[in-house]
């Protein structure tokens, strides 16, 4: 009979070591969080750069192809599909990159041919805030300035 008693007993957790294991995942969640919070944005602007990189290389297909760059007018798009440039004689048919490019913050890559100080061309983002300017993570990333380190 006795054993009968403690096979119906039930086994839990207290109150008090629910509280306990709580609190200790909240202890780690305020050290772990903000230092994951602040690597996603370094992942963004590496990405970022990666990305301006990979234009650069599918402009740099495109003139190879086509013997210029794509004007500011035409943009990035001419990467995409075949501008309705009559010079544009050997555009290839899958394009030069599969979609317009996005930014980490899901703005559109800003283009400019030529671009400053005599370059070619120059690919920019705004960073977190989308605006001209900023510092930090908010600061402006360009091929000019990959170009240059």
């Amino acid at each position: 009979m006795r054993n009968r008693q403690l096979g119906n007993r039930q086994r839990g957790f207290t109150l008090i070591e629910i509280m306990v294991v709580v609190v200790i995942l909240a202890v780690l969640g305020a050290l772990v969080v903000p230092k994951i919070l602040g690597n996603v944005d370094k992942a963004r602007i590496t990405r970022a750069q990666a990305d301006i990189r990979a234009i650069q290389t599918a402009l740099d297909l495109y003139r190879l192809d086509n013997f210029k760059y794509p004007t500011t007018e035409q943009g990035l798009a001419a990467l995409v599909h075949q501008p309705s440039d009559a010079t544009i004689t050997n555009y290839r048919a899958e394009g030069y990159l599969p979609s317009l490019p996005h930014d980490p913050w899901n703005n559109l890559y800003q283009y400019q041919s030529p671009g400053p100080d005599g370059r070619d061309y120059e690919i920019t983002t705004y960073g977190r805030d989308g605006k001209p300017g900023g510092e930090g993570y908010d600061a402006d990333i360009s091929s000019s300035q990959l170009d240059s380190r």
